[in-house]
């Protein structure tokens, strides 16, 4: 199953995470990819990925003839990284976001990518100089046909509604983390659907803790004769959402994929909806 983005262009409706994975990161997109995983989203920043144990993966995978995957992986600002920038942190942010990009090319040996994203903004509140020049960046990387998407991450509402007023290209993905506490980031779901724009939701499950002893979500669990996991899974998908997993657990991999296996009722939607509220 496939989403489509406003520019036409299809993406897995489930995809793999590989943050905080470490060492173990290669092991674990051969995993996903085994469990049924089209589509893997990474990052350029040493912290919390590694980047280039992804391409390890992609190199095991094409051997196998298993070179189809749909590949997302950010730019991460200065403020994001420690000292191991892949780029000169003293270079404009323009030479910054060629020289990640470049980097991200030769760790997962392709000569493009599915999907650019901006891990972040630069400023908690609006939008400043530095970020309209990462856009800029970004949209020539995309008008140059070296991105088929362009996206960003960690984004408030206000600042998304600038960024789809004033850029060239309006982002065409958000990664956002999602608390059921906060309407499952309502208000910036709401821009995306106004905009056509993939929402996807990360951290599902370990923002959310008190949904897993929630016994209204049990009882659904029960009902489906599934997961708790894989109700939220289920809910975040019939909300129009693309969600992200990171589990380490191959029978989880392959569990989650199945959320698509049954649909839940506009009641239970709206009891899931409302749950931290």
């Amino acid at each position: 199953m496939t989403l489509t983005a406003y520019n036409g262009v299809s993406i897995p409706s489930f995809m793999y995470g590989t943050a905080w994975k470490k060492e173990a990161t290669t092991k674990l997109v051969l995993q996903a990819v085994e469990a049924g995983f089209t589509g893997i989203d990474t990052a350029n920043q040493l912290i919390h990925y590694d980047e280039a144990k992804v391409g390890e993966a992609l190199l095991a995978l094409a051997e196998q003839g298993k070179d189809h995957l749909f590949l997302q992986t950010k730019f991460t600002p200065v403020n994001g990284q420690d000292h191991r920038t892949p780029y000169d942190a003293n270079a404009s942010i323009t030479t910054q976001v060629q020289q990640s990009f470049d980097s991200s090319l030769s760790h997962l040996h392709r000569d493009h990518l599915d999907s650019y994203v901006l891990h972040g903004p630069y400023y908690r509140g609006g939008l400043g100089p530095e970020d309209w020049e990462v856009w800029a960046a970004m949209e020539s990387l995309y008008d140059a046909g070296k991105t088929k998407l362009i996206g960003v991450s960690n984004v408030t509402a206000p600042q998304l509604a600038l960024l789809c007023e004033r850029a060239k290209h309006r982002p065409m993905v958000v990664q956002n983390r999602c608390y059921a506490a906060f309407g499952w980031d309502k208000a910036v779901r709401e821009l995306c659907r106004t905009h056509r724009i993939i929402y996807q939701g990360f951290s599902l499950l370990t923002a959310n803790r008190e949904v897993f002893i929630d016994p209204n979500v049990r009882a659904l669990a029960q009902k489906y004769a599934t997961g708790v996991a894989q109700i939220v899974f289920r809910f975040a998908m019939q909300i129009g959402m693309l969600p992200l997993t990171g589990t380490t657990n191959p029978q989880h991999m392959r569990e989650d994929l199945l959320s698509d296996q049954f649909t839940l009722n506009q009641d239970e939607l709206q009891q899931i909806e409302t749950i931290g509220l």
